[in-house]
């Protein structure tokens, strides 16, 4: 059974969703724009100590809380972390922010032009953790390079099958079928997939709802029906290697859709900032996504 609290506040809640779901591969990157330079750790779990200083420095922040965040994505490690000594979904709970987990483990190599997820066999023992945890949803990312229909047709096709996993173990599926948006077939690309996005939610069965986290369409307004669609409880955006002030200015663009940005929330931040530069940057980057979730052109 879904937390009904949290369900309404994610479905009408006037703010936006924080990705601090860097995982293994993209950890380095995310540390360098932070200013920890790779030789700053000696092993993986170093590493991945200096991301979660990192984490937990953005949820302890004044300014992140539930009045501008509506949720936030977790890394699993980061789930089973702790901030202020309390396990890391109860934070944020406790904090006015709805917690999801990243599920997926990355991404098989393109065919047909897109990238489907890896296997996941250890999928359903994820799931009960994170429930047990007090988490509210999931988030699944595939990648589409290309508009090829049999590929994101797959995509889709996957990304349901995994959403359905996910509702039969009382969690919410955040679908994400990524649309590359450095690619030469962006806008065919965002066509399709709208396509195959609601062929897909229209033959659900039950009365069950999803999330989806879309790229930021070529055309303003083209995923209005997913807002719309009755079987859709928000559609959130990634920002895609936009930039956070370009990122800002198409997602106003688009009704009903809110942010669910990673880099172009943290792109200022710097681990050498005082407290008080820190919740001065990451709040005016909070003030800037928040706008562009509620305030539409």
């Amino acid at each position: 059974m879904l937390d009904q609290d949290m369900m309404n506040r994610i479905a009408t809640g006037k703010g936006f969703i924080a990705a601090l779901d860097q995982s293994g591969g993209s950890t380095p990157n995310a540390l360098k724009g932070y200013g920890v330079e790779e030789g700053a750790w000696g092993s993986e779990e170093e590493m991945f100590a200096l991301i979660h200083q990192m984490r937990s420095r953005i949820i302890t922040s004044p300014c992140f809380n539930g009045d501008k965040v509506l949720g936030a994505i977790l890394f699993e490690r980061t789930m089973d972390g702790t901030v202020d000594g309390k396990p890391t979904p109860q934070a944020l709970s406790e904090r006015g922010v709805v917690p999801f987990i990243k599920i997926d483990k990355g991404m098989e190599d393109e065919a047909n032009g897109v990238q489907l997820m890896k296997p996941n066999p250890g999928l359903d023992a994820l799931l009960r953790k994170a429930k047990g945890l007090g988490v509210f949803g999931t988030k699944e990312r595939s990648v589409i390079h290309l508009a090829n229909r049999e590929g994101i047709a797959a995509v889709v096709k996957q990304q349901f099958e995994v959403g359905q996993q996910v509702l039969a173990a009382g969690l919410m599926p955040m679908i994400e079928p990524e649309v590359n948006i450095k690619s030469a077939e962006r806008a065919q690309a965002d066509q399709i997939l709208l396509e195959e996005l609601l062929k897909a939610l229209d033959a659900m069965p039950g009365d069950d709802k999803v999330m989806l986290k879309l790229s930021l369409p070529t055309k303003a307004g083209l995923f209005d029906p997913l807002v719309d669609h009755p079987r859709v409880l928000r559609v959130v955006a990634l920002s895609g290697g936009f930039k956070r002030t370009e990122a800002c200015a198409e997602l106003a663009k688009n009704r009903g859709m809110i942010a669910s940005f990673s880099r172009a929330l943290l792109e200022d931040l710097r681990h050498q900032m005082s407290e008080d530069e820190f919740a001065a940057s990451l709040g005016g980057a909070i003030d800037e996504i928040h706008a562009a979730s509620t305030v539409k052109a």
